[in-house]
């Protein structure tokens, strides 16, 4: 047998989340909201713990019913009835005194069952009346989680932050909100008129802290949660659609009760030309005591559909109960008794497909508020086509019909007519006995409601939210509020006085500012830019990339005003930022512009680095290998080129290994290893200012599109390095013209095919140096002078030291002289023992960085091998035996390349 409950109390005691649960309990339920908008968020709720296939929604504008579904989420006028569930309840019951909607709540009160527990939800004042309908209910009371008090008047000016100003007309509403858009930053705006969608948008607006204060109508009393400390009232009556009458104690109630959530108490009270609470109402509403509910609005449920007089006359029927009362102004009858009245529709309409067709016809809902005559006469255009029940809306009179309500309008009245206009098209589409192509016209007419919906937040928001707002409220002792002011160069100004400028985030206090009232309205004016620094970081936080820049100083600009600065990081290529000013601004507003500024650096680096971006994130370079992943490894570090003159032995890459670096943006050759891409002059300068945000050391940058240039004053190797240049004597000269100068000097040699050979002086353009210059240069490769012009003593022929590769530069960085090595103390070695070179210690990646992961993946160097027994010399010629040749004569095979290049290098990306 079903149990009949009744959970009675006022708001903010839970009990919706209490049958929510309960429904969920059982194997199936239904539950009746009295808004659209609160059956959605229910909807959301229970599928996100029952599964979508589980859950059905359905309201006069959206039915998604899964066919397997065993919970129902509907509007009360909307609830399928005649299922047979578990479990169903019914919500704000006390909606069932309400002349307009409250027959249908009364008719759920009555008949809607759940098979084993059905649930009644609404304010005490219907517990008397309950039982005066004999319902064999069991009442339980729920107290409220907080207190509510009362807080007295105040003007609208002075309410504390999460405040909700509640007023009865659109006039009135408009007006406080435009007020606290001047005086306090903005507000958001609810009101019934509003689509589902709209009044979320501007409940979010509020909800998220974008705007601190809420003007409503009475919408806000029913089905919005919201975390507002106190209710204002600027009014206590109202037009309910036939005249102005004063708010109840219980209306007031169910309105102010929305302050305060959960544990914590809220406030109510008056503001702006608001009469006074008498002190029995004050006291009514913070003890939730008001007078019993003691009739119900009742329509008989039993209709005849003979014919439309039988309809008229079986609606009339009066219920015989003294707690039910009939509306004698109801709108949809009403409406019917003006079809039958209707020459082109007719009295006598007879056959109950006929009569049942123009009783659903009468019922369309009022979303315009056009009241009786102007929704008659909608509606009695629909019945000419609609009336018989075969007819249906064709898909050409649909399209005519919704032509004028796609196009965008500016101003706020017409986007509310034409969002009412499109939610009475949108009920329209959800009758698949009125349509055509009901199923095309639902997604047609949702998708013109969304966008509606939109423009009308975004227009709300427009014109009563001003982020830029004037309003000085900390700090000051006067009454009257000082006009602040900030100009397009980011003077602020307090009553026309300056007293300070804005520079990005960071505000300057002017000196003079100390002339003028005093300390007090310097501290007003910084306090003052509170909203105006949120509009900024806001701003910021969604500025496009053309909007920021990086200085040498490694400081990012957003409108050419320092914003933000780099600091060190994990690495070079990872640097931490941080704001510049904005101390006192909310964290999340901070936080959202500088998330904004690290995209837009991240950005900036891949489009200027984007070889060491790719490699760093794994995007490229996953088949680089054993030599050549410890190269790539190091040129990350450096930046920009490794001088392979330093290694000891010499770095072997296989042709495969050069490939995968190649398809990675790297190079190798005998002179230098290379990021090509990084040699070009805005990479240099990204890599001077990655680095020196690094270190804390300045960086200087090459001369733009310099194939080399002289060495003047301290330039370190790393610095070099991280710009694309090797040192060669007193000149550097960049990495990929390196390459291409030794790969012409070793054609140079192979052609001449004797160890001495020619470097023709045209090589310097090569890498555009002063031929004076070019010397130092090519012994900088391990050449030296083999002969030269006896009159000039220029040199005319060059020849590879032997004690070097024959076909590479010399191990180290400084360019050998002729003269032979000296042992200890100068001295020459002994003849016949040659000196050998001293190998520098080979380098050690820092066990800290980032890219010590690639080095670790380095394949282990080969075992030693054994070393061979010395065989004996054989015994010296004589003194007078002819003498040995020359090293550099002995033997052409000693000088001849052990890996001639085959080709010559690419064309460098940034030629000089």
């Amino acid at each position: 047998m079903s149990s009949l409950k009744a959970v009675l109390g006022p708001t903010n005691t839970g009990k919706t989340h209490y049958a929510i649960e309960r429904m969920m309990g059982h194997a199936t339920g239904m539950i009746g909201l009295p808004l659209r908008l609160l059956a959605r968020e229910v909807y959301d709720r229970v599928v996100k713990a029952k599964g979508e296939k589980a859950v059905a929604l359905i309201t006069g504008e959206e039915r998604i019913e899964p066919p397997n579904a065993r919970y129902w989420i509907c509007t009360v006028e909307a609830m399928p009835v005649h299922k047979r569930v578990d479990f169903l309840a019914v919500d704000e019951i006390q909606l069932a005194e309400d002349d307009d909607r409250g027959h249908v709540f009364t008719d759920r009160i009555l008949k809607a069952r759940g098979m084993s527990e059905t649930m009644l939800l609404g304010a005490e004042t219907m517990r008397g009346v309950l039982r005066e309908l004999d319902l064999e209910v069991d009442t339980t009371t729920r107290e409220r989680f907080s207190e509510l008090h009362y807080a007295g008047p105040a003007k609208i000016t002075k309410l504390p932050k999460r405040s909700a100003v509640v007023a009865f007309s659109t006039e009135q509403v408009y007006a406080i909100g435009e007020l606290l858009k001047r005086q306090k930053g903005g507000a958001a705006i609810v009101m019934g008129a509003l689509s589902p969608r709209t009044r979320n948008a501007q409940v979010d607006l509020y909800q998220s802290g974008e705007v601190d204060y809420l003007v409503a109508t009475d919408a806000i009393g029913m089905g919005l949660n919201l975390d507002v400390d106190r209710i204002a009232f600027a009014a206590r009556s109202k037009f309910d659609g036939r005249r102005h009458r004063w708010l109840s104690a219980a209306e007031a109630g169910q309105i102010a009760g929305r302050a305060g959530r959960f544990r914590s108490d809220g406030e109510f009270g008056e503001t702006g030309d608001c009469p006074p609470f008498e002190d029995d109402v004050i006291r009514a509403i913070e003890e939730h005591r008001f007078d019993p509910v003691d009739e119900l609005q009742w329509r008989n449920s039993d209709l005849d559909y003979r014919s439309i007089k039988t309809l008229i006359a079986s609606l009339a029927r009066p219920s015989g109960h003294p707690s039910l009362r009939q509306n004698p102004h109801a709108l949809d009858e009403w409406v019917l008794r003006r079809m039958a009245e209707d020459a082109g529709i007719g009295p006598d309409v007879r056959g109950e497909a006929k009569v049942r067709r123009l009783w659903d016809l009468a019922r369309l809902p009022d979303f315009r508020k056009a009241g009786h005559e102007g929704h008659g006469r909608l509606v009695l255009g629909l019945a000419e086509t609609l009336a018989d029940p075969d007819a249906l809306l064709g898909d050409t009179a649909m399209a005519r019909r919704l032509e004028n309500l796609e196009a965008n309008v500016p101003d706020i009245a017409s986007l509310q007519h034409r969002l009412a206009m499109i939610r009475t098209w949108t009920y329209a589409a959800h009758r698949d006995d009125w349509l055509e192509n009901p199923a095309y016209w639902r997604d047609k007419t949702r998708e013109i409601e969304d966008r509606l919906s939109d423009a009308l937040h975004a227009a709300l928001t427009l014109r009563f939210v001003d982020r830029r707002t004037t309003a000085l409220l900390a700090g000051l002792k006067r009454e009257d509020l000082l006009v602040t002011e900030l100009s397009e160069n980011g003077e602020v100004t307090v009553e026309g006085h300056v007293v300070g400028k804005l520079v990005g985030l960071h505000f300057e206090p002017a000196s003079t500012a100390k002339t003028l009232e005093g300390k007090a309205v310097r501290s007003a004016a910084v306090s003052a830019l509170g909203p105006i620094m949120a509009e900024r970081l806001g701003e910021i936080a969604g500025a496009p990339a053309e909007a920021f820049g990086l200085t040498d100083a490694g400081t990012i600009t957003w409108k050419d005003a320092e914003i933000a600065r780099l600091l060190p990081g994990p690495d070079w290529l990872a640097p931490r930022l941080e704001l510049i000013g904005a101390d006192d601004a909310e964290a999340h507003r901070k936080d959202a512009a500088l998330k904004r500024v690290e995209e837009w650096l991240g950005a900036e680096m891949l489009r200027v680095l984007p070889t060491h971006a790719k490699l760093k994130t794994g995007e490229t370079g996953k088949a680089l290998e054993g030599m050549a992943r410890g190269l790539a490894f190091r040129l990350l570090e450096s930046g920009a080129a490794i001088d392979l003159r330093e290694e000891s032995p010499p770095p072997h890459v296989t042709r495969e290994q050069r490939e995968a670096m190649k398809a990675a943006g790297l190079r190798t050759g005998r002179v230098a290893a290379h990021i090509p891409e990084a040699q070009k002059p805005a990479a240099q300068r990204m890599i001077a200012i990655l680095q020196a945000s690094q270190t804390g050391e300045g960086r200087r940058v090459a001369p733009e599109g310099a194939g080399s240039f002289p060495l003047d004053g301290e330039w370190a190797e790393s610095e070099l390095h991280s710009q694309g240049y090797l040192r060669f004597g007193k000149r550097a000269v960049r990495a990929d013209l390196a390459e291409r100068l030794g790969w012409e000097i070793s054609k140079r040699r192979k052609e001449a095919g004797t160890p001495a050979f020619e470097l023709p002086a045209e090589l310097a353009s090569v890498v555009s140096c002063p031929g004076d210059e070019f010397p130092a240069i090519v012994k900088g490769f391990g050449l030296a002078p083999a002969e030269k012009d006896p009159e000039t003593g220029a040199v005319t022929k060059w020849r590879y030291l032997s004690r070097h590769r024959s076909d590479g530069p010399p191990r180290g960085n400084k360019p050998a002289g002729n003269r032979p090595p000296k042992g200890k103390q100068g001295k020459p070695p002994h003849k016949g023992r040659p000196q050998r070179a001293s190998r520098p210690a080979p380098r050690q990646p820092d066990p800290d960085s980032p890219f010590a992961a690639l080095a670790s993946l380095l394949p282990p160097p080969p075992p030693p091998k054994p070393k061979k027994k010395k065989k004996k010399k054989p015994p010296q010629p004589p003194a007078n035996s002819a003498p040995e040749a020359p090293a550099e004569t002995a033997s052409d095979a000693k000088d001849v390349p052990a890996n001639p290049p085959q080709s010559p290098p690419e064309t460098p990306e940034a030629s000089s």
